[in-house]
């Protein structure tokens, strides 16, 4: 799977495949034709309440891949996460790192291909965040 480039559509065929789900189920289930779930197979991007019918149909989350891109590759911004109160200002930073995003940065390490610094440094992620990850391998 490839985080940076999502193919939503071959992402789904994959866990249909691996869950046998029959055809007639999904044409069901999602209202659509044969030709219109196949279609979705081929579409890199699908209508979000499409891809939530997917997600119950599948029992998987596959909105946390997109998530897992926002954090991997849309650097954290102060400027959106700001506000403004009396005594000063409250800066929210919720950083949902998914246990998919810890096994991507993790095998970058581990196969040699980025170094932690490399990985701090492209990513944005705190020093220590990364130090405890590294201790639990």
């Amino acid at each position: 799977m490839n985080i940076k480039n999502i193919h939503i559509g071959s992402l789904i065929q994959s866990k249909v495949t691996e869950q046998q789900i029959s055809m007639e189920r999904i044409t069901n289930f999602l209202g659509k034709t044969d030709r219109e779930v196949e279609s979705m197979f081929h579409a890199k991007s699908i209508d979000t309440d499409i891809l939530l019918k997917w997600c119950k149909l599948l029992k998987f989350d596959f909105f946390r891949l997109y998530t897992g891109h926002l954090i991997l590759y849309a650097p954290y911004s102060r400027t959106g996460n700001t506000i403004k109160q009396k005594k000063g200002t409250i800066v929210f930073r919720k950083s949902i790192y998914t246990q998919e995003v810890k096994n991507f940065i993790l095998e970058k390490i581990e196969t040699g291909a980025m170094s932690a610094n490399e990985v701090i440094a492209r990513y944005k992620i705190p020093k220590t965040t990364l130090h405890k990850w590294l201790k639990k391998i």
